[in-house]
Order: C-alpha cells, then structure tokens, then sequence
C-alpha cells in the first residue's frame, strides 16, 4: 500500500532523550511519511498490531517494523530511520567492521541503563505498573 511507511519505529514516550530523537527525525521526515512513530510507552500500545513485540520487548532494546515485515532492532533502526531521512551516512560507518561492534556494545550499555540514567523505574517495576493497570 503507498501509505505504508517504510519503517514503524517503535519508541519510548516517557524518554526524554528518545523523545529528543523522535522529534529530530520528524522534523526531518517533512511529513513525507516515510516513518511511523509508535510510542511504546503510551496505554494503547498493542504489541499485536507491531509485530507482536511486547511492551518489555520494546523498552528493553530499540525496535523497528520494516515495511516488508522484518523486525529491526538496536543500532540497526537507527541506521535505517537516518537513511530514510537523508542522513544516512551520519550511521554509515555502524556497518564498518571495527567500528560496528564498537556501536553496537555501546548501544547494548546505554539501552542497559538508559532507564535509570533518564530518572525512570527499572524495567521490572515498568512492567509490573503496566500489567497492574492492564495494559
């Protein structure tokens, strides 16, 4: 369908940095819609209308819905929300083979604590308050 977006980023709301990201990558996007911005954190996040990534899924790693089904995730949606932008060579060199894996463990620690470094409950304590509330 036209109206598909390339990519369904699926983000963290209460985030204030992933908020910062998602505010650049619209302004950038100029409403073409080559991006859908899901946010995660929202009550009415249905995990089975996103690929059946769940709310712990999502908060624990960065995640994306290509078009054509594939699940993305970590660097890697970075990497293809920034091309569709245009800024793509910004995350170019995340495929090079030294400095990849470099990333890649970076991303791995900041998605480790990037929950307590925002000021946020842990992981555990999100999912909890979510599956009390019934979400």
């Amino acid at each position: 369908m036209a109206d598909e977006p390339a990519l369904t980023l699926l983000y963290d709301g209460g985030c204030p940095l992933c908020l910062r990201e998602v505010d650049t990558l619209r302004a950038r996007d100029r409403g073409r819609g080559r991006i859908r911005f899901v946010d995660i954190d929202a009550p009415d996040y249905d995990p089975s209308a996103h690929g059946g990534i769940s709310y712990r899924e999502a908060m624990g790693r960065m995640r994306g819905l290509c078009a054509d089904g594939r699940v993305i995730k970590d660097v890697a949606v970075f990497r293809e929300a920034y091309r569709l932008v245009g800024l793509g060579w910004l995350y170019a060199p995340t495929t090079w083979p030294l400095i990849g894996p470099v990333v890649n463990a970076l991303y791995g620690l900041w998605a480790r604590w990037r929950l307590r470094l925002t000021g946020r409950d842990d992981l555990e304590t999100l999912c909890d308050r979510r599956k009390a509330s019934g979400e």
